[in-house]
């Protein structure tokens, strides 16, 4: 009696059967459309909480990420009590048992704000003078909150908290998690795209993709980034002497393949190709159609302060806006230069010289376009900077920063939150990351406790199995 084995590798498989097999099963695919092996139409994905778990008041989040931790104390944080005692050795009562980064074990000496603040708008927002655009012309739209901490004392792992909740590499970013929830409003760009500048002043700040991994979530919800010159995708263009049309051709019979392996599997990841194949195609129309700007108004380019195309942040913020106005639902922005541990007074100024103007531009433009009611504008590090000296600059600072939100459903011309009359610690109305991540969830109509995704055995959520709340104080 011959005993035949009840499965083959693939290996032993691709060995015996040559491409004979192969070529008989290709002609069938192609052989006639209606046939069932033909690949399913793939529509985008309208989210997992089709309805949201409420009404929503805002469609879209622009993340505006200032890596390398802004120094809160020269920017929107104003310390008169720290300018005299500038030079004087900090009181230990303050930072006895704190952790410190790199100063630690040295002298600590009050270092003052190293720019003047002054009262902006309406509402008297007081902000450093080295944002005169912004504080000229968004100030009443600024929800400031001055009191939030974070968990995590070096760059790396503070950007993978803020990006993830947790500091633990490997989990979903915020975006993968809204993209997963709430699906994208676009057919042909993707619900989550990252782009990173850097200008002349400051440390560069690395950023890894993996601050925009989707984690244990399927691959079809990971951040795309896009370059800020050339081609913003690379291979996104068809080869020379390819149509579209041959280019349709192949795709769809890596699809109709890709679909008979998915319908005998069931495996994720195959259903990630399947769907992000066809992305990818329509990419191919949308993306160059999005990267030119010939016809934006000149007074769009004089607002913004580019024409586009030059890879700083402005011109990122004009792209985020065509962005959503294309349906993406979650935009990141990533400026590099905000590590200052010296010459922060120069360093700062400089760079938010290079970020002023975009950021301005981007709030006035979503506003007349009546697209700020619905969109959240974050503008933020990973963390803030001592009010203690590192020579002429600043060390790392995880007790006490500043953030602030604009549209969606945040209230404009507010602000929210103190540090302590040193800058240190946040001491009134205090607001974790965790929050943060639950408020902006809770504006897209999401409750951040219910949206949870089983991993290893446990109901894995943005917000961590610490208590987290929604902010409600920040709110419409």
């Amino acid at each position: 009696m011959i005993s035949l084995p009840v499965s083959v590798a693939r290996r032993t498989f691709l060995q015996n059967t040559g491409i004979g097999l192969g070529s008989m099963a290709l002609t069938s695919l192609w052989a006639k459309e209606h046939r069932a092996s033909q690949a399913p139409t793939e529509p985008r994905w309208r989210g997992i909480l089709n309805p949201p778990h409420f009404e929503p008041r805002a469609k879209r989040i622009i993340w505006l990420y200032m890596a390398g931790g802004m120094t809160h104390i020269d920017t929107f944080d104003d310390k008169p009590k720290l300018t005299e005692l500038h030079g004087r050795e900090m009181p230990e009562s303050v930072t006895k048992g704190q952790q410190i980064a790199q100063l630690q074990g040295k002298k600590l000496n009050c270092f003052a704000p190293q720019h003047p603040f002054r009262q902006w708008g309406q509402s008297g927002q007081s902000i450093a003078e080295i944002w005169p655009m912004l504080g000229e012309k968004c100030a009443d739209d600024l929800c400031i909150v001055r009191s939030l901490h974070t968990d995590a004392i070096n760059h790396d792992p503070a950007h993978t908290f803020m990006n993830t909740g947790t500091m633990i590499a490997g989990r979903p970013a915020m975006g993968s998690w809204l993209l997963y929830g709430l699906g994208t409003e676009s057919e042909s760009l993707p619900g989550f795209v990252v782009m990173v500048s850097t200008g002349k002043f400051g440390q560069k700040q690395p950023i890894a993709a993996r601050q925009w991994h989707s984690g244990f979530l399927p691959g079809q919800f990971q951040g795309v980034e896009f370059r800020s010159t050339g081609d913003p995708v690379l291979y996104v263009g068809s080869p020379k002497g390819v149509s579209l049309r041959q280019q349709r051709d192949v795709v769809d019979a890596v699809q109709k393949l890709n679909g008979l392996a998915n319908n005998r599997y069931d495996d994720p990841e195959i259903a990630t190709r399947i769907s992000q194949y066809e992305l990818a195609f329509r990419m191919q129309s949308s993306v160059p159609d999005l990267m030119d700007v010939s016809d934006e108004p000149d007074h769009i380019f004089d607002l913004y302060g580019t024409r586009g195309g030059d890879g700083s942040f402005a011109s990122n913020c004009l792209l985020a806006r065509r962005l959503a106005e294309r349906g993406t639902r979650f935009i990141q922005l990533y400026h590099r230069d905000w590590d200052h541990h010296g010459a922060v007074k120069v360093h700062s100024a400089g760079t938010a010289k290079e970020v002023d103007q975009g950021v301005a531009a981007l709030i006035v433009d979503l506003k007349q376009r009546d697209m700020l009611k619905d969109t959240i504008i974050v503008f933020g590090s990973e963390f803030g900077r001592t009010p203690m000296a590192q020579g002429d600059g600043r060390d790392h600072h995880l007790a006490g920063f500043t953030m602030w939100f604009a549209g969606g459903g945040f209230k404009p011309g507010f602000n929210y939150g103190a540090t302590d009359e040193l800058g240190y610690h946040a001491v009134e109305n205090r607001v974790s990351v965790h929050d943060v991540h639950a408020t902006l969830l809770h504006q897209m109509g999401i409750n951040h406790s219910q949206f949870t995704y089983k991993f290893q055995g446990l109901d894995s959520k943005l917000t961590g199995v610490e208590e987290a709340r929604v902010v409600q104080e920040l709110l419409l």
